[in-house]
């Protein structure tokens, strides 16, 4: 929902390294408009919100977590989960 864009789709990219069992997980939306908080400054949501804590799971469940701009019309959010 936080990175929907009309007539837009999104990608979902997966990639198992093997050498030290970690998982990186990519989703790339075309909301460059709305950029998530940087690692560590996320303040916990008002408990009667419905929602607000997707990136609080991702930051409690990963390694380390972050963004990147590919082009001028998609961010990537990612993270990396060590799977031992």
């Amino acid at each position: 929902v936080h990175g929907r864009v009309r007539g837009r789709d999104f990608r979902l990219c997966l990639t198992l390294h093997p050498a030290d069992t970690t998982l990186r997980i990519e989703v790339t939306d075309a909301r460059t408009d709305r950029r998530p908080p940087t690692p560590g400054t996320l303040a916990p949501p008002s408990p009667d919100l419905d929602g607000g804590r997707g990136l609080l799971l991702v930051e409690a469940l990963s390694t380390h977590w972050g963004t990147t701009e590919g082009d001028p019309y998609t961010k990537t959010v990612w993270c990396e989960a060590a799977l031992r």
